[in-house]
C-alpha cells in the first residue's frame, strides 16, 4: 500500500473528520464566548466597579517614553514590556463561561443518553425429551 493510499485512508477515518469539525466549531464557540466577554459582561462589570476597562489595566515594568499614551496598546508598541492583569482577568472570565456551557452541555447529553433497559432473560425452554422422562418419572412416583 502506498503512502499516499494510507493517508488518504487515516484522513477520511470518521474520528479525523469528528475532531476537524470539532475544532472548527470550537474555534467558532471561542470567539462567540470572547464576544459574549468583552462586549456584554465586561462593560456591565467595569460599571459595577466603577467604570474600569479590564483591557487597560496594566503595569508598565519598565518606563514609559514621554507623550505616549497609558493604553495598553501605545504601551506595547512602544517596547515597554507590561503586566496586563486585565487581560487576563478577561481571559479567565472567558475560560470560566466556557467551561460553565461545556458542563451544562456534558450534563445534557448525559441526560439525553439514557440508559436502556436490561434485556429481559431468555426464557429457557426445555427440550422434549427432558419433559418426557420427568413425565414418566413422576407416573412412576404415583403409581
Amino acid at each position: 500500500m502506498s503512502f499516499m493510499q494510507e493517508f488518504r485512508e487515516f484522513a477520511v477515518k470518521g474520528s479525523v473528520v469528528d475532531l476537524a469539525v470539532g475544532v472548527i466549531i470550537g474555534g467558532a464557540f471561542g470567539k462567540i464566548v470572547d464576544s459574549v466577554v468583552a462586549d456584554l459582561i465586561m462593560p456591565v462589570v467595569g460599571l459595577v466597579f466603577g467604570k474600569l476597562d479590564f483591557s487597560n489595566m496594566f503595569f508598565a515594568l519598565g518606563s514609559v517614553p514621554e507623550g505616549t499614551a497609558h493604553t495598553l496598546d501605545a504601551v506595547r508598541k512602544a517596547g515597554v514590556p507590561v503586566f496586563a492583569y486585565g487581560n487576563f482577568i478577561t481571559v479567565a472570565v472567558n475560560f470560566a463561561i466556557l467551561a460553565f456551557i461545556i458542563f451544562l452541555m456534558v450534563k445534557q447529553i448525559n441526560r439525553l443518553k439514557r440508559e436502556a433497559p436490561p434485556a429481559p432473560e431468555p426464557e429457557v425452554v426445555t427440550p422434549e425429551d427432558i419433559v418426557l422422562l420427568r413425565e414418566i418419572r413422576d407416573s412412576l412416583r404415583k403409581g
